[in-house]
């Protein structure tokens, strides 16, 4: 099957960038996308599979049951052959690979969290009857939401490594342009990929490239101190901010070819890591209520009964 290019998809800068550092460095978590429907977020997952060499790629449907997504064991073979045979599940089939999940708020918290441990850990442990084995699973997670839809728990939320937000276009000409370019690889597939075909390569010799980079990094003290400061002003809960903003800082150094990771990829990548776990707004929202005289606070505090926001 011919898969539209990663590169030729316009108008997903961000959400391009975060799953890129996430395929440098795995252990950033995944990626989380929020936002509109039809905006291509299934297609840029899809093309970065197939940019990188046919990855794995694998779609976990929201009705998956715990033994198809987890494994289970082959009872035929048990039964038949007295011997004891794993049936994988989508978790292993999707070892270094992408695992997407399409409106991951509706998956079972169950789930979901062992998604998360298993994206963060690199693997997971099958217990099934008397079975305990270790099923190597390394993979990018990535997943898609529409908050109108209802939100993920802030526990899950803050599992995501990364995050962006995803809106429709309003810009005439880059509307014009997403069309044109979907129109065109509708009509010849092959045709459009070749036209892709030298960019596709460069940024896949980019990512590997990166990939093989990343660990010789190097993470200044002065990067540290300023990862602590904005995670503090951000008023982040727990420490996975400021480990992650240096990991997803440091990826987007060796993305760049970079020795030492510099301010500038600190502030690039910032928005990623911070989006879903900062209190400033929160904060800021308290802080405005409390200053209003006691007249509008008193309305502000009413009960809801009755009222149609």
């Amino acid at each position: 099957m011919i898969r539209y290019p990663f590169t030729a998809i316009c108008g997903q800068e961000d959400f391009k960038l975060a799953l890129t550092l996430c395929m440098i460095d795995p252990g950033l978590g995944g990626v989380l996308a929020l936002g509109d429907k039809g905006t291509g977020k299934t297609t840029t997952v899809r093309g970065l599979s197939q940019l990188l060499q046919d990855i794995p790629f694998v779609n976990l449907p929201i009705g998956a049951t715990e033994d198809r997504v987890l494994g289970t064991v082959k009872l035929d073979v048990l039964l038949n052959e007295k011997r004891l045979e794993i049936q994988a599940g989508l978790l292993a089939a999707a070892h270094q690979g992408i695992l997407y999940i399409d409106e991951v708020n509706l998956l079972s918290d169950y789930l979901m969290d062992v998604l998360l441990d298993a994206a963060a850990t690199g693997g997971y442990y099958l217990e099934r009857d008397t079975v305990s084995q270790w099923m190597e699973s390394r993979f990018c997670l990535v997943g898609t939401m529409n908050p109108e839809e209802g939100n993920l728990r802030p526990q899950l939320l803050d599992r995501f490594g990364l995050s962006v937000h995803i809106s429709t276009p309003t810009d005439k000409a880059l509307r014009m342009e997403i069309v044109e370019r979907r129109v065109a690889f509708d009509t010849d597939a092959a045709g459009f990929v070749k036209r892709f075909k030298s960019e596709e390569e460069l940024l896949a010799a980019k990512i590997i490239a990166a990939q093989t980079l990343l660990p010789s990094v190097k993470l200044l003290p002065e990067i540290y101190e300023v990862v602590a400061e904005l995670c503090i002003q951000h008023q982040v809960e727990g420490m996975r901010a400021d480990i992650l903003l240096m990991k997803a800082a440091r990826a987007h150094a060796a993305y760049h070819g970079q020795k030492k990771v510099t301010t500038a990829d600190v502030d690039t990548v910032q928005g990623f890591v911070l989006s879903h776990r900062s209190r400033q707004g929160a904060a800021s929202q308290r802080s405005s209520r409390e200053s209003r005289p006691s007249g509008d606070s008193g309305k502000e505090d009413e009960p809801k009964k009755g009222r149609t926001n």
